[in-house]
């Protein structure tokens, strides 16, 4: 392949916006901004698990202290009513004997129950607590998430800019190049190497290796308007102008 010299000049021009767009490809694949984001996520959703599991704690012990007040006021309730009757004085002995058995009994099943009462206020006491400190967890998650995702934005708002820009400029530079040249080239960065590099005395600008003399004399001694190539990366080697 023959090309004028000035466009194999100007494909240098080319490979550097193409390194320039590969290395914001591979700055937006692992920009650690993204894995701030993710971690976050993770974050947010172990602290509204912990929130849901304070919640359904707390309510189950609202459940049980509702439960042991209508079981205490019930109680109460027997005891006053008994009582009553003693004060009447118009049961019998026999009445009056289980009344005062039942009073009895009544109160120790009351004492019991408040008991119970009191440890599981103290339970729920706990409980709230317990909410109030996961429900603040949670809050302090959500916004390390909100800076986290602002911050990530941030950074794919500059990477996007670089990517348009450089897009534009790539745009620019295909149409003056000739289209057989840029062909060859595409061909060789889609095989993952480096498209063009300059030559730098005996060393490939694409590779960055130094070539043996016999290759280094062929490519010297190519027309300037030869499109070469370098043995070890099959990048287009673009020669200065003494060369």
């Amino acid at each position: 392949m023959k090309t004028d010299p000035a466009a194999q000049r100007r494909l240098l021009d080319l490979a550097a916006v193409d390194a320039e767009l590969s290395r914001a490809e591979h700055r937006r694949r692992t920009m650690p901004e993204q894995t701030a984001v993710e971690e976050a996520e993770r974050n947010l959703r172990a602290a509204a698990d912990a929130v849901v599991v304070a919640q359904t704690a707390l309510s189950d012990l609202d459940r049980d202290v509702a439960k042991l007040d209508r079981e205490v006021e019930q109680v109460r309730s027997r005891e006053a009513r008994d009582q009553g009757m003693l004060d009447s004085g118009s049961v019998s002995a026999k009445q009056m004997t289980e009344l005062q058995h039942e009073l009895e009994s009544l109160a120790r099943r009351r004492s019991v129950l408040e008991d119970d009462q009191l440890e599981v206020m103290e339970r729920q006491e706990a409980a709230g607590t317990n909410l109030a400190h996961e429900t603040t967890a949670h809050d302090a998650a959500k916004i390390t998430l909100e800076d986290a995702v602002e911050r990530r934005d941030g950074v794919l708002g500059d990477i996007g800019t670089i990517e348009a820009r450089r897009g534009e400029e790539r745009t620019g530079l295909v149409a003056e190049l000739p289209a057989d040249l840029v062909e060859l080239y595409d061909r060789i960065r889609a095989k993952g190497a480096v498209g063009a590099g300059e030559l730098s005395g005996n060393r490939c600008g694409a590779c960055r290796l130094e070539m043996d003399r016999s290759e280094l004399r062929d490519i010297q001694g190519a027309a300037p308007d030869d499109v070469v190539r370098c043995d070890n990366c099959g990048a287009i080697v673009v020669r200065g102008t003494a060369a």
